[in-house]
């Protein structure tokens, strides 16, 4: 060991001070001798004695003085090695191979004496070694180790880098490496951080979104009863969760429960919902709610912010569901059941005269659907611009490509003299001539990226929108009007409804009325799905304008490429249970996911087919239709397209897989839809 060490550094310095003091001394006597002989050689005498003594000195001391650093360095290591032993922190050193070399008494507390030394991974066998070997310098796991855990940090240790920068002592043969382990103990701080965060409230809001319907639907000496027993079902349900509920309204509760029961909640996928929908005591319209929760909110007044936000798309959505908003998540429970028409048509002349004081207090009206665009995105724009000129206001209608379902309508428009040359325009052309006096009317879309031209949405702050899809948590941002009917059979339906009520001096022309008719019997497979009584009277008011069904008709018949691709496509499908898939050929085809949405529809005609998928390959993108039968015997595609990233309505629904095949996105469906029967999904 001693052989090993050697002085360096200030000591060494320090230690060689005697030999350049007999240096100096032997020049100052040659410099005295030359000067006077008999000074210079007493000087002589006093020069060599102190030469002999430095040497004598030099070499007698020098190693009683590496004894003493070695003693006191090893002292001073015994106190580092009792401080680090007995550090209330576990510590222990690894060598390159993940060996424990050495621990710390708090290290045996939590491993236990061991015999012989065990590799770290034996110890703790969740640990990942391979990531601690590569590590560059250091890092931080996570060890559970008797129901502890311990956030445990790893660092390399180079002993040469000790030798290095050790200005008292070097080693002539250090070791390689070595690798530090601390282990703090996280247990109780993360048990009061998730105790804090159970114990905070979560607020929500109860809405009967079908009240008055249900309580017209029932005898009226049962009407105090049915009220009674709705208030009943939510109160002993919300408290069983120890939740503290009012009643706001006849229709509406307010309720706060803490973070813990939230779980429970949805995992039981919100039960209540299914519990008030079962009361019947008479009633002939089962009553449907919707819950509206705001969860992992700063404050109590941000989560019930996002309860009114999320029951505002509970009700966007059709109704009948749990919507829980926790920042950007959102997560859907129920919607399972088919949206009831409204009987009444108040709200679309409320809608109507609200859409008029818009348009007359704008410059200009532009109006756009969604990107390629289908009849009833079209009809419904051509519905909006006939009320804007009815207006005297100026209208464009948006339109980038024109596909094969669009062409035998708007053919009759273009080269029309009744109309302008500048009635459609490309979205690059509308944003040159867009400003904030510009009204912005979107239909048959509510998701901005689905639009024709997303960049329009913030080029004036007057955006409308008029649609029948459900609505997702991508929506447009702060509409000034926003008329989202998710019972509605089409956008054409609606806008045929509000056209009755904007002014009295709108008068469609014919060619207008077939647009919107063909929409309308497009979206409802000739009126054969998703129809009530609002959708007759709306086909009755285009009629009366001038719509000829059998005009129509003879627009829309197919091609034999169409024919053969659509024939095609069925005779190949597969059948799975009580589901459709099949496979649309794109080539040679303008428009082949209109054709793929024809499959789609005329799978549902096979017996003991509930729900149809069909697939169709544009360039990189993977469109897929799906189609269900209405009632009970069908299932909500639209929840099955949301989990994929897409939307629609509960018997219409779609959406866009990138970079895939056909039938990866046909194994993706069938797993979906696999998981959300385990769930009770649907």
């Amino acid at each position: 060991m001693k052989n090993d060490m050697e002085i360096k550094g200030r000591l060494k310095w320090y230690l060689r001070w005697p030999i350049i003091l007999n240096i100096i001394v032997g020049l100052m006597t040659l410099g005295v001798t030359v000067i006077d002989h008999k000074a210079g050689a007493l000087m002589g005498v006093f020069f060599l004695v102190h030469l002999v003594f430095s040497i004598v000195v030099s070499f007698y001391s020098k190693p009683a003085i590496t004894e003493e650093l070695i003693n006191f360095g090893l002292q001073y290591g015994q106190v580092q090695k009792k401080l680090l032993h007995e550090l209330e922190v576990p510590y222990g050193v690894l060598d390159s191979t993940g060996k424990l070399m050495w621990e710390n008494e708090a290290l045996t507390r939590v491993i236990g004496n061991l015999a012989v030394r065990k590799n770290i991974q034996s110890i703790f066998p969740s640990l990942d070694l391979q990531k601690i070997q590569e590590m560059e310098e250091k890092c931080f796991l996570e060890i559970v180790h008797e129901d502890r855990v311990y956030r445990t940090e790893f660092c390399r240790m180079h002993v040469e880098d000790f030798a290095e920068h050790n200005d008292l002592v070097g080693f002539n043969h250090p070791e390689n490496l070595l690798i530090a382990m601390f282990m703090f103990d996280e247990t109780d701080i993360r048990r009061y951080i998730r105790e804090n965060q159970e114990q905070k409230l979560v607020a929500g809001i109860i809405f009967i979104d079908n009240f008055e319907e249900a309580m017209n639907s029932t005898e009226e000496v049962r009407r105090s009863l049915l009220a009674a027993l709705i208030e009943r079902k939510i109160t002993k349900y919300m408290q069983s969760y120890d939740a503290i509920i009012t009643k706001v309204e006849k229709d509406r509760y307010s309720f706060v429960v803490n973070h813990k029961h939230m779980a429970a909640i949805q995992s039981s996928r919100f039960s209540i919902l299914d519990e008030v929908r079962e009361i019947n005591i008479g009633n002939e319209m089962a009553v449907t709610m919707c819950i509206g929760v705001g969860m992992n909110a700063i404050s109590y007044g941000q989560s019930y912010t996002w309860a009114q936000n999320a029951i505002d798309l509970a009700l966007g959505r059709g109704g009948d569901q749990a919507v829980v908003k926790a920042g950007d998540k959102i997560s859907y429970y129920g919607g399972k059941t088919k949206q009831v028409e409204k009987g009444t048509s108040v709200k679309a002349r409320v809608k109507a005269h609200a859409l008029k004081q818009i348009i007359l207090g704008k410059d200009q009206v532009i109006i756009m659907g969604h990107k390629i665009g289908d009849v009833d995105s079209f009809g419904s724009a051509i519905g909006v611009y006939r009320a804007a000129k009815s207006l005297n206001k100026p209208a464009h209608i948006v339109i980038n490509e024109i596909t094969t379902s669009v062409r035998p309508i708007i053919n009759k428009f273009k080269n029309n003299p009744d109309y302008e040359p500048d009635m459609f325009l490309r979205s690059s052309e509308a944003a040159a001539i867009m400003n904030m006096e510009t009204a912005l009317v979107v239909v048959d879309v509510n998701r901005p990226s689905y639009t024709e031209g997303p960049e329009l949405l913030n080029r004036t702050k007057t955006v409308v929108i008029l649609d029948h899809h459900r609505q997702s948590s991508e929506s447009i941002e702060s509409p000034v009007l926003s008329y989202i009917e998710p019972y509605a059979s089409s956008a054409c339906e609606m806008v045929a409804e509000i056209l009755q009520y904007i002014t009295d001096g709108v008068k469609l022309r014919p060619i207008e009325a077939d647009a919107m008719f063909a929409g309308l019997m497009i979206d409802t497979n000739n009126f054969s799905s998703k129809t009530g009584v609002r959708t007759f009277e709306a086909a009755a008011f285009l009629k009366k304008s001038g719509a000829d069904i059998t005009r129509v008709h003879l627009a829309f018949r197919d091609s034999m490429e169409i024919y053969r691709a659509r024939a095609e496509a069925v005779r190949h499908a597969e059948m799975e249970n009580d589901m459709a898939y099949a496979t649309c050929p794109a080539e040679g085809l303008e428009s082949p996911t209109i054709v793929g949405a024809q499959v789609a529809n005329e799978l549902l005609n096979i017996t003991g087919i509930k729900a149809s998928f069909v697939f169709t390959r544009v360039k990189e993108t993977v469109y897929v239709s799906a189609r269900s039968m209405e009632g009970e015997d069908g299932i909500n595609v639209q929840l099955v397209m949301e989990r994929i990233g897409g939307g629609g309505h509960s018997t219409i629904a779609g959406a866009q897989l990138q970079n895939m095949s056909e039938a990866q996105g046909m194994e993706l469906v069938k797993r979906t839809i696999a998981n959300m029967r385990k769930e009770g999904a649907i």
